[in-house]
């Protein structure tokens, strides 16, 4: 039996990242967008069904280039609510390196899941630790991912560099180069999908200049090369990085990444706040990209990421939600509307628009993560939608329906399809019990805490 042809009609408001007018809504078939359709315009063939979008702002599915699934264990731990970036760390490593694959599933479930239901259809997730019994870290996170039905760029982290050695991290948490590699070559040889609607794809990460040695980034840089995945690492976050850089290497955090063959088309950083106009420039020229996380920016008082300097310069630019230990949350509605106030404080009110900051949460994203088929809303592309509404209290009163999205504070989408298929529903994820899942997550929470 063929698939059923939808035409998603005439939704109250749609952006396309793209520029095309899609008034008349999507023809959806296969999994894929078949037709955009002009204000007035009909399919070109019949559709054996009709969804009528007239009270829905529909949007590309949202993409979150950067998170740490395991942190929704650790929102607002009090020790660390009012720490700066390195002794937030310090004071959380311990604690992380008590993870058990169980809590894992149950972390990287409930991020997956708030983010879904917050309009994401691909995430992008940063683990980098693998203490003992949990070696198999991502090989829980690809389960989740395919129960909730989502896309994942999962990125196979690492911490070479422990205090012993001039590191940050506890000794109990970093691994040696020649485990990390092999771990990182099976994933990528078991996991790694290639081409059009991928749902599992795998990159490199090790994580940041203060927790790896400079063997693993180079070995990691050669790795990818020859096997043709992503580089992702932190990146410029805070000036205490930027000390340690010119303490250990002798080299501000550019050079540094320069230096071990990471600066190129394949990377892309997360954060990226503490750049001057030279690295700016070097950037860009090199297409290395640059995911923009504000919440957390904000929330560890890290700075703010020069989004506009980075994307005139030629840098591709996405937006990431980063781990819920520093946000707090997993969604990517409200990181999209945070990414618009505080980049209005460094540009200004004009230049930073909701579809200038929307774009970055769809098309920007996409190409972080090297996808050309996801992030906009045209044929050929993969039928990745959210839809919201603006039924609420908030958006009594609005006038602009996209805009409503951001400036009103749109949190929760009505649907959401992951190609082709419903994967939210009246706000809602079919089959998904949502109060057992809190109640389980909560008492994991608890007792890794202690």
């Amino acid at each position: 039996m063929p698939a059923p042809r939808i035409w998603l009609k005439n939704p109250l408001a749609i952006f396309t990242a793209n520029g095309l007018d899609a008034r008349g809504g999507l023809v959806l078939e296969n999994g894929i967008i078949d037709q955009v359709l002009a204000a007035g315009a009909q399919p070109a063939r019949p559709c054996n069904e009709v969804f009528d979008a007239r009270e829905h702002v529909v949007l590309p599915g949202l993409i979150n280039t950067h998170h740490h699934f395991y942190q929704t264990l650790t929102r607002a731990w009090a020790p660390v609510v009012n720490q700066p970036l390195f002794p937030w760390l310090k004071t959380l490593y311990p604690v992380w390196a008590r993870l058990t694959p169980e809590k894992l599933a149950l972390a990287s479930k409930v991020a997956l899941t708030e983010l879904l239901l917050s309009g994401c259809t691909t995430a992008a997730d940063h683990h980098y630790l693998f203490p003992e019994g949990l070696e198999d870290a991502i090989d829980v996170q690809v389960g989740v991912v395919r129960e909730l039905g989502m896309r994942a760029m999962l990125t196979r982290g690492s911490m070479s560099l422990g205090e012993a050695d001039g590191g940050l991290p506890p000794q109990q948490t970093v691994q040696q180069g020649e485990v990390i590699l092999a771990d990182s070559q099976r994933l990528i040889e078991r996991y790694h999908e290639r081409g059009d609607g991928a749902q599992i794809q795998i990159a490199l990460a090790p994580c940041s200049p203060f927790s790896v040695t400079t063997e693993i980034m180079r070995a990691s840089a050669e790795m990818a090369e020859r096997l043709d995945v992503r580089l992702h690492t932190h990146l410029a976050e805070t000036l205490d990085e930027e000390d340690f850089c010119l303490q250990r290497f002798g080299l501000r955090t550019v050079d540094y990444l320069d230096s071990v063959g990471w600066l190129g088309p394949r990377t892309w950083l997360a954060h990226g706040i503490h750049f001057n106009a030279d690295e700016i420039a070097r950037l860009g020229a090199a297409g290395t990209g640059v995911c923009h996380c504000p919440s957390s920016n904000m929330r560890l008082a890290s700075g703010i990421c020069p989004t506009l300097d980075l994307t005139d310069a030629g840098a591709p630019l996405g937006l990431g939600v980063d781990g819920s230990a520093s946000n707090d949350a997993s969604n990517m509605i409200l990181e999209a509307r945070q990414a618009l106030y505080l980049q209005r404080l460094r540009y200004g009110a004009a230049a930073i628009t909701p579809e200038r900051v929307l774009g970055w949460a769809t098309r920007g994203s996409a190409q972080l993560l090297g996808r050309t088929e996801i992030g906009e809303l045209a044929p050929g592309k993969q039928a990745d939608l959210a839809l919201f509404k603006l039924d609420e209290l908030r958006f009594s009163g609005s006038h602009d329906p996209l805009s409503a999205l951001l400036l009103c504070g749109a949190d929760r989408a009505d649907r959401v399809m992951v190609g082709g298929q419903w994967r939210v529903i009246g706000g809602q994820v079919p089959g998904l019990d949502i109060a057992q899942l809190i109640a389980h997550h909560r008492e994991a929470a608890r007792e890794l805490v202690g």
